[in-house]
Parts: structure tokens; C-alpha cells; sequence
């Protein structure tokens, strides 16, 4: 079969399109014939010797979608030809509340979805929603999850909450923003890039900021009037602009740290206001479940930024590497 190996380290144009052995399935496992992966910022982290662990050579990618084209001893019949997507990790453990001491997710050191097929445990395919074609369907687990956990588990947001969101654009504030419009929240946003800000707009947020205006937390506070749940995975001198504008008993998840660790956190303001942070990453198989019904009820469709073969894959990661994108990017491997 096809794939994108990493065989050395570097940055994306280390990726290398190749041909390996097709897998077959073992016992209690499926083997699915992919139509699509996608990207996350974590591929890129690895081509760049920034993600802990690496292991090469490496089959990258941690979100697919494709059809159940042959089965392992002990797998159940019905699951062959079935159209499904991903859970997009291992070993989450038996404690809803964090993951176990062996939860790793797809795509090194594990075979990922940069492949044409890939062989699972059949507890890891789920019925694809019935409105979503192969693309957009691959563009969700990883992203969409981590975004599901932090606003709905660990946030408990409730429809007519203010939600904020902050640097709209990547794959995991974008489906954050859609579960929260979804749920009947009023989402604002915060992004550098004023086209982004537009785009959030018109894809259901009530406003939002660029957070490179000197007084950015200002305007924040008088457009949102104080907000009751933010999703953030940026950190840095930001964070501590985000967190004023936070509501008593409000909730602040972190899911990420791209700029680092935040100077100057007001205690004074987190204590009287009885606010919690709360930290955040990936999900369950139930969450994903959950994620996935939620989906199917809504007709909700992931944005997806731009799709390329599977062959341009170095472009595709290059894409990501210079955060032009709003929403996913996806790679079709038909």
C-alpha cells in the first residue's frame, strides 16, 4: 500500500511518499481502506523533533475515515462494508476523569492514518455520520474531540452561556466554536488575523477581537460583557486578558500552550470570583460517541480549510506549519 513515512527528522519535507506491506487485521481488529486523513498541529511538532517520544520510522496522522474492507478472527460480521471514522487513540483507561499510563494517541509511535489502510480494535470504528462525506468525516476525531472534552466535560457549558474562544482558526478553537454555536451558546473569538475574524462571523460567532490591538482585552470585555466559559490553547501574555473578562463561578480550559506559560495571573480575581481552570486533552471513546451523535443531530459539518492527495503531503504539512489555515486540511487518499 501507500503511505507518508518519516523516516528522519527535520521539518515536513522529511515526509516521503513509499510503498509498505499492507496490514492485516488480527485478532479482534478491522482493517479499514481509507478515503481521507487529516492534520494536526501534533504532525508537525513531530517532522520538527518537538513532540516527546519519537519513534522513526513513523507512519504519521491521527484522523481517518474510510470503509471496514476485511476482518479479524473474533470480529463482528456486520462491520464489513460499513462506512465508519476513527476514535483517534489507545488505552484511554477506565477513569472517565484522565487518561491511563498507556494512552497514546494514533500515529507514532502506532501506525496512523497517513496510509491507505490501517488496522484498528474493532471498539475504535464508529458508524461515520450518515450527511458527511469521507473528507469531512476524517477531519474531526483528534481535533474535534480535544474541542469536545474541553467545552463540554470539563467546561459543562449550557446553551445561553457566553463562550469565548481564542485563536479561531486552528482545527481545535474552530470545532470548538461550532459545538458551542451548536449548543445554543453566544461564542465570541479572538484571532490576529482580521479575514479569520470575518469568516468566524459568518460561521456563527456573535463577534470577536484581534488580540494584537493594544487594548484587545478592552474591547473584549465591552463586546462580550464578561463571559462564562473560555476554551483557550495559546497561554502566554494573552491568557491573563482573557481571564479578566471571566464571570463568578466562570470556567477556564486549557488545552494547549503554543505561547507558552502566562505572566502576571490575578489570584485575587480567580478566588473572590470563584472561577476554576481546568486542564484539558483529547477524550474517551465514550466522548467520542457522544461527539459523534451530537454531529449527526445537529447536521453539523467541520470547516475544512483546503484538501490535498495524499501525494502532496509535504504541502499540506507546510500549510499547517505557517498557521495560514482556518479549519482543517485534510488529505484524500481516492
Amino acid at each position: 500500500m501507500k503511505a507518508i513515512l518519516l523516516r528522519q527528522l527535520g521539518g515536513p519535507e522529511q515526509l516521503t511518499v513509499e510503498e509498505v506491506p499492507t496490514p492485516e487485521p488480527g485478532p479482534g481488529q478491522v482493517r479499514v481502506r481509507l478515503h481521507a486523513s487529516a492534520l494536526n498541529r501534533r504532525d508537525v511538532w513531530i517532522t520538527l523533533n518537538q513532540y516527546p517520544k519519537i519513534r522513526l520510522p513513523c507512519i504519521m496522522g491521527s484522523d481517518g475515515a474510510g470503509v471496514v474492507d476485511q476482518l479479524g478472527p473474533g470480529a463482528p460480521a456486520d462491520l464489513l462494508g460499513r462506512e465508519v471514522v476513527i476514535y483517534p487513540a489507545y488505552d484511554w483507561g477506565n477513569d472517565p476523569r484522565f487518561p491511563g499510563p498507556t494512552f497514546r494517541v494514533l500515529g507514532m509511535p502506532d501506525p496512523g492514518m497517513f496510509a491507505e489502510y490501517i488496522c484498528v480494535p474493532v471498539g475504535h470504528v464508529f458508524p461515520r455520520p450518515a450527511h458527511l462525506n469521507g473528507e469531512q468525516a476524517a477531519a474531526i476525531p483528534l481535533a474535534g474531540l480535544t474541542a469536545w472534552r474541553a467545552l463540554i466535560t470539563q467546561a459543562a457549558a449550557q446553551p445561553g452561556e457566553t463562550v469565548l474562544v481564542t485563536g479561531i482558526g486552528g482545527g481545535v478553537a474552530t470545532f470548538a466554536m461550532k459545538w458551542a454555536v451548536a449548543l445554543g451558546a453566544r461564542v465570541f473569538v479572538t484571532s490576529g488575523d482580521e479575514a479569520k475574524l470575518t469568516q468566524a462571523r459568518q460561521m456563527g460567532a456573535a463577534g470577536g477581537v484581534n488580540y494584537r490591538a493594544d487594548d484587545w482585552d478592552k474591547q473584549l470585555a465591552e463586546l462580550t460583557g464578561g463571559v462564562d466559559v473560555v476554551i483557550d490553547g495559546t497561554g502566554g501574555p494573552s491568557f491573563k486578558g482573557c481571564f479578566s473578562v471571566i464571570r463568578p463561578a466562570g470556567r477556564l480550559v486549557v488545552y494547549g500552550s503554543t505561547a507558552g506559560n502566562p505572566p502576571g495571573l490575578d489570584l485575587v480575581r480567580l478566588f473572590f470570583r470563584q472561577a476554576r481552570i481546568i486542564g484539558s486533552t483529547m477524550g474517551s471513546p465514550e466522548e467520542f460517541a457522544a461527539m459523534l451523535r451530537f454531529v449527526a443531530e445537529h447536521r453539523i459539518e467541520p470547516v475544512i480549510d483546503q484538501v490535498f492527495p495524499l501525494d502532496h503531503a509535504v504541502l499540506a504539512h507546510q500549510r499547517l506549519r505557517a498557521a495560514e489555515q482556518l479549519g482543517k486540511i485534510v488529505l484524500r487518499h481516492d
